[in-house]
């Protein structure tokens, strides 16, 4: 299992500058033997888009530090041990609180791979981590064929609640039945996509005129084929905002995947597509990530301004009623529309608009409010990963992991309609060390439940059981389309898992006195 920190231990603090900020720091310098470093990025067989690990700081005594020792304070280099260059990319990204996130994506597979860790060019803890290989990029499509082996490698929980749930509202799935119902419950009046993984191979039809957001679903699962090997499964995947099965039973259900679930649908709810794209663009063409906001968290706590803030949208009533308390009081809330769509007859009333905000800067504010949009606000994660508090609206919908938060501890509950919005934040106001307890705990929840390695096993855990479900095989229907992994001509990857199987099935086949010429001609091929 992973090596967890120690717990932290207050220390004496003393006050420096670094940059604008001024940061509180340990009384000791770090020591490279007591800092601690873990994570999966030092597990060869976690193969992720961005690998990453954690240092947690700690001086000569053994104390953990709770503040930042200067971002540059470490240094990490990746090496393979039989070749010149390595094509990594490597970011060192200090969390502010003694602890720092080491994030790499790979560009090519390495037959090995060593990790340096150093502080003033002593290596830190065990440092160098040996990576016995071969040790896989993202692109290299070598799945493993055990489910089971996969899921103990990447250190998946046994299952997940919302997970379980969904689908206690699915006794069976009947691939044959759903293919000619839901197209015609839904096809015509929504997007949907319909998905058949067989063999590995991923096979999709589309329904509906807007679909373009199914590039984020084809991208996880080959993603996830190019890792582990999927079980056959056949399932409809919808495209939309809003969840899409309002039955309930006894009536006929029909299981639709969604990014979003609500309290009065039965939709099977997925990690959102934003949630999804940032944990397989990270260090990619994503600038937004779960990773990329532990680093850019803003000035500490008592720096923070403590006025409510927020920036958006005007998709929801509530967002317009949430401006007008901020013109009413400009010195607890400030909330500005940055475009208008949806009631743009009323622009004259709560604009004008103002200039998009960096997500970063969002964090130079005490206090963050989630307000639904169409649906759930896809930034939660985002903003529970700062180290603000959020305020966050009562709620019909839902994302993946919102059942697992708890109100007073990870975020401060607001009524749906923002009555009592003036009353939380006035509570925070006078309550600041509990109100900062609750903003390091929801930071906590994003960091241990939201990371990549998590979700990926969230979408497996998903698949493998809703597979077990099927009471007819997964086909491959009428007017599928193959997709296809993208080619990877650069730098292509010899997958030994391949090769093992290959020569495991010419044995068997040599054994039941085939000719052997022959199949060697046949796996040449």
């Amino acid at each position: 299992g992973r090596q967890r920190p120690r717990a932290r231990t207050t220390v004496t603090r003393v006050s420096l500058r670094i940059g604008r900020y001024v940061c509180t720091a340990a009384g000791s310098a770090p020591s490279a033997a007591n800092t601690l470093v873990w994570g999966p990025g030092l597990e060869a067989s976690v193969v992720l888009p961005a690998r990453f690990f954690y240092i947690q700081a700690a001086d000569s005594s053994g104390k953990n530090l709770t503040a930042s020792p200067g971002e540059k304070t470490f240094e990490v280099k990746i090496v393979s041990p039989v070749e010149q260059f390595t094509r990594i990319w490597i970011q060192v990204l200090d969390r502010r609180d003694g602890s720092f996130l080491v994030r790499y994506r790979m560009y090519a597979t390495y037959s090995e791979l060593h990790v340096h860790v150093l502080l003033k060019n002593e290596h830190v803890a065990k440092s160098p981590f040996v990576l016995k290989g071969p040790v896989y990029h993202e692109g290299c499509d070598c799945p493993r064929e055990s489910g089971s082996a996969w899921e103990a490698h990447m250190h998946c929980p046994p299952s997940f609640a919302q997970i379980e749930r969904d689908l206690s509202f699915y006794p069976s799935v009947d691939p044959d039945r759903n293919a000619q119902e839901i197209p015609q419950r839904f096809g015509q009046r929504q997007s949907l996509c319909h998905y058949t993984v067989k063999d590995n191979k991923i096979y999709v039809r589309t329904f509906g005129e807007h679909v373009g957001f199914r590039i984020f679903m084809d991208a996880i699962l080959l993603s996830l084929t190019r890792k582990v090997r999927l079980p056959d499964v056949e399932f409809f995947v919808n495209l939309g905002d809003w969840p899409l099965e309002k039955r309930k039973p006894p009536e006929k259900l029909h299981p639709i995947f969604s990014w979003c679930g609500s309290n009065n649908t039965r939709d099977i709810v997925m990690p959102t597509y934003d949630l999804t794209e940032s944990v397989l663009e990270t260090m990619g063409r994503v600038s937004l990530d779960m990773m990329s906001v532990q680093a850019n968290t803003g000035p500490p706590w008592p720096e923070k301004n403590a006025t409510a803030f927020w920036r958006g949208r005007d998709s929801r009533q509530e967002r317009l009623e949430l401006v007008k308390l901020s013109r009413a009081h400009p010195h607890i809330i400030d909330a500005a529309f940055t475009n208008f769509f949806f009631f743009k007859h009323d622009e004259s009333l709560y604009g004008p608009l103002v200039k998009h905000v960096s997500f970063f800067d969002f964090f130079k504010y005490k206090y963050q409010i989630n307000i639904d949009g169409t649906v759930a606000a896809y930034r939660l994660p985002y903003l529970l990963a700062g180290d603000s508090v959020v305020l966050k609206q009562d709620s019909g919908y839902y994302e993946h992991f919102y059942k697992q938060l708890r109100a007073w501890e990870h975020y401060i509950p607001v009524r749906a309609d923002l009555r009592d919005l003036l009353e939380k934040i006035q509570w925070a106001r006078d309550h600041d060390e509990e109100a900062k307890k609750i903003a390091l705990a929801g930071q906590q929840f994003a960091r241990s439940h939201l990371m990549g390695d998590t979700i990926f096993c969230y979408y497996y855990i998903l698949i493998k059981d809703y597979a077990k479900l099927q009471v007819t095989e997964p086909k491959i229907r009428k007017d599928m389309e193959v997709v296809e992994q993208p080619a990877d001509d650069l730098f292509p990857c010899s997958c030994h898992r391949t090769n093992v199987r290959n020569t495991q099935m010419l044995c068997l086949l040599c054994s039941l006195s085939a000719d052997p010429n022959d199949l060697i001609l046949l796996f040449a091929r």
